[in-house]
Parts: C-alpha cells; sequence; structure tokens
C-alpha cells in the first residue's frame, strides 16, 4: 500500500488527473447535498474535517502554518477568505438552485477571470488573440447561465443559482491571481496556514444560518458528503495538485484544469441524470474553445 502510494506521489500526471476528477466531481456531490445537509453546516463541517487531517499527516507543517498565519495575517486572512470559504459558501448556495452541470460549465470560465484579473492588478499583457478567447468563453458562459436564451440578458431573467456561480468563480480567480504575492514557504505550509484561515471564517456563516433557522445537520446521506468534500476536493486534491506543480511546473499543471468543466458535467450526467441539452455542448466547446484560444495567445 505505502510503494503505491509512493508511485503514485511521484507520478505528476496521475496525481493531477485524480486532482481534476475530485474537483469536477465536487459540483455533483454539492448537488447530492441539497436536502442533506445545509450550506454553512457543510462548508463549516469540511474545514474541520481538513484541520483534523492535516493535524494528523501534516502536523510539522501544520505548526508552521500557524507560525506563517502569525507572520502574513493579512495576506492569509484575505486569501483563505476568498479562495476558501467564500467561494464554497457561494457553490454550496448555487447548489441549491442549479443543476450540476450548470456548475460544472461554469467553472470553466476560472481560467478567463484570472487572465482579467491578473491585467487589472499587475498589467499583465493581453493580446488581442487572447482577448478573442475572453470572448468566446464569456458568451460560453452566457449561454449555460441563461439555459441557452442569451436575449434572456435583456430581461435579466436567468438562474440566481448560476450567477452565485460566476461570482463563487470571479472570487476563486481573484485569489488565484493574488497567489503571485505568496510567501515564501512550502505548498503544504501555506494550505495548511489557509485550511485553517477558512475555517474560522466559516464560523460566521455558520452561526447566521443558526440565528436565521435554516441550518440541517447531517443526515446519514450528508455525513457521507461531508466526508467526501473533506477528504477529495478539500484535502487530497490540493496535496496532489501542490505535488503535480513541484514536479512538472505551474505552466503544465494549469492545463489540466481545463478538464474540470468537461469531468463535472460528465458526472452530473451520469450520476444526477441531469440532461444535456444542445446548450450545455455548445457552452462547452465554448468555453474549451476559449480557454484553448487564450493560451495560444500567451504563447
Amino acid at each position: 500500500m505505502l510503494s503505491a502510494f509512493r508511485a503514485l506521489y511521484a507520478n505528476a500526471y496521475l496525481m493531477l488527473a485524480l486532482t481534476m476528477l475530485f474537483w469536477g466531481a465536487h459540483a455533483v456531490v454539492a448537488r447530492f447535498s441539497v436536502g442533506e445537509i445545509s450550506p454553512m453546516v457543510l462548508t463549516a463541517g469540511r474545514w474541520l474535517g481538513v484541520a483534523l487531517l492535516l493535524a494528523t499527516f501534516y502536523r510539522k507543517e501544520t505548526r508552521e502554518g500557524i507560525a506563517a498565519l502569525r507572520a502574513h495575517p493579512r495576506f492569509m486572512l484575505l486569501m483563505g477568505s476568498l479562495g476558501y470559504t467564500v467561494f464554497n459558501v457561494l457553490m454550496y448556495l448555487s447548489a441549491q438552485s442549479t443543476t450540476a452541470v450548470n456548475m460544472s460549465l461554469l467553472q470553466g470560465a476560472i481560467p478567463i477571470f484570472v487572465l482579467l484579473g491578473a491585467f487589472i492588478a499587475y498589467r499583465t499583457p493581453v493580446s488581442a488573440v487572447q482577448m478573442l478567447g475572453v470572448a468566446v468563453t464569456v458568451f460560453g458562459v452566457i449561454l449555460t447561465a441563461t439555459n441557452g436564451h442569451p436575449e434572456r440578458l435583456q430581461e435579466l431573467s436567468f438562474n440566481i443559482g448560476d450567477i452565485l456561480m460566476i461570482i463563487a468563480c470571479a472570487f476563486y480567480a481573484g485569489y488565484t491571481v493574488k497567489l503571485k504575492e505568496r510567501p515564501a514557504m512550502s505548498g503544504v505550509v501555506f494550505f495548511a496556514a489557509l485550511a485553517l484561515v477558512a475555517g474560522v471564517v466559516s464560523v460566521p456563516f455558520l452561526l447566521t444560518e443558526i440565528a436565521l433557522g435554516k441550518a440541517q445537520m447531517p443526515t446519514f446521506k450528508g455525513w457521507l458528503v461531508l466526508a467526501f468534500v473533506a477528504v477529495f476536493p478539500s484535502f487530497l486534491s490540493q496535496i496532489f495538485f501542490m505535488r503535480g506543480v513541484e514536479l512538472i511546473g505551474p505552466g503544465r499543471a494549469g492545463i489540466f484544469a481545463n478538464l474540470v468543466p468537461v469531468i463535472g458535467a460528465g458526472l452530473a450526467v451520469i450520476f444526477l441524470g441531469e440532461p444535456f441539452a444542445w446548450h450545455h455542448a455548445a457552452a462547452l466547446v465554448l468555453v474549451l474553445g476559449g480557454i484553448a484560444i487564450a493560451e495560444w495567445g500567451k504563447r
């Protein structure tokens, strides 16, 4: 068993593929959570689970993460809040009123939001070809959010769940852009610090949900959802992704993120029986095509 894990830990492509599988499955599991566990209980519970896993398997790195949090409190608070807590809160709220297919496809907009965010924050040059990629991807997002009826933009009539997911993606893109300013430390230490922040910041959201009388403790299926989310999309995926970046670099590793909307949409159709309409297929082609154009323009 140990030798198999070591072999996995040395194979960047397998680890990155598993990471994208876990991230793609996240939207499907979020839909499973509806009626089984409330969004804020799930958010707070997942980060409590991650904290326990870190304390068990990465005790030294967790202590260093606490020290890093004390050394860079503002930066760590911003990153843990935006990239982890707020993204998850909006995603789980989105799951209450939209489909896992839509949630998966909309996540394909994150690389484009990152491109725009890097230009706004750091004036990173954007070529005409990259702007074309942005336009193509944005049209794919609009097609998804309006269920194949772009004319609804005139009426501002589209699913609130899709809007929440788009906002969540914008927050995660902001987190990704700010990673450029990450202090010098190992990936695991950085993750430990942000996970601790995410756990603390999730508490006010949980207390608000309780005060509003909307909190729901997990059912049996809810506990399974919570366990899956804590172990796979939250813990293992982060460890695997950071190791993959170590082995082949961030540029090549980042390309794997384009698999998330494909995997997520496919799993939603298979396990949730959600319909895959023409506008989903068109949006998938537009989102991935736009990302490919932007990447080509970057090179």
